[in-house]
């Protein structure tokens, strides 16, 4: 899986397994010698190739003169998010999608999931986009460091969490909820849907209660992956509070 442009490539190299580094001859020396110490601390190695075998490879010519080739990207178990929990000792803290079908959407929210101690990240097969070279530059390695699990049908898996004890969240609107008033000591999934869509019926029929991210602009609604970044710090500061209460 290659990804490519100089920001990408550098927070790979700083959070993902990279195999390999690609840099076009020609790219500015300064440019040259960041990437060189930068590969040589990881141990990665860097070859240098003519910018036109780039231009082929990646299928574009915005890209910097620089290219990472990372593993490819793999679903984990369904299980995956409950055992990383354990062995954290933590509360679990899954982040489901709904219609998420935007590469860059999935994968800013799963960098923002594993930035912010999330244990796993759900999507449906049929309402979601494939683990793609897209996906792995919009997180930022973190793809390499979180559990992605696909179901078949994401209701029925909400209802399996909700026998395992764990409280499904849902996020709208006009949701009725604010988060900061929610007891966070608990066993969680939170369930991001889509923009302009929001979450399907049978999905928002699953969940326990449903927030919402009060809003004072004029615009009346947030990019998907912002409102999961807001909701997931609104769910760390939360049990950080009771941590230190206790």
């Amino acid at each position: 899986m290659l990804i490519y442009g100089r920001h990408a490539v550098e927070e790979a190299l700083a959070g993902a397994h990279v195999e390999r580094i690609f840099v076009a001859r020609g790219v500015a020396q300064t440019t040259v010698r960041d990437l060189e110490r930068a590969a040589k601390d990881a141990n990665v190695p860097l070859e240098f190739v003519p910018r036109i075998d780039l231009d082929r490879a990646l299928k574009t010519t915005d890209h910097q003169g620089i290219a990472a080739e990372l593993p490819e990207l793999t679903y984990a178990d369904a299980d995956a998010p409950f055992e990383r929990a354990a062995a954290r000792s933590e509360r679990l803290l899954i982040v489901a999608l709904d219609q998420i079908t935007d590469p860059r959407n999935y994968g800013a929210i799963i960098r923002s999931a594993e930035a912010l101690g999330a244990h796993g990240v759900v999507t449906e097969a049929r309402r979601s986009p494939p683990l793609s070279a897209t996906v792995a530059k919009a997180a930022a390695g973190a793809a390499s460091h979180l559990p992605l699990v696909q179901v078949t049908n994401l209701p029925t898996y909400l209802e399996g969490l909700k026998e395992r004890n764990v409280w499904v969240y849902g996020s709208a609107g006009d949701g009725d909820v604010a988060p900061r008033r929610v007891d966070w000591d608990r066993d969680v999934a939170l369930v991001i849907g889509a923009e302009g869509h929001g979450m399907r019926r049978l999905v928002r029929e699953r969940c326990d209660e449903v927030l919402h991210v009060r809003l004072r602009g004029r615009v009346g609604s947030l990019n998907a992956s912002v409102a999961a970044g807001i909701l997931l710090h609104e769910i760390v500061s939360g049990r950080d509070e009771l941590a230190r209460d206790a």
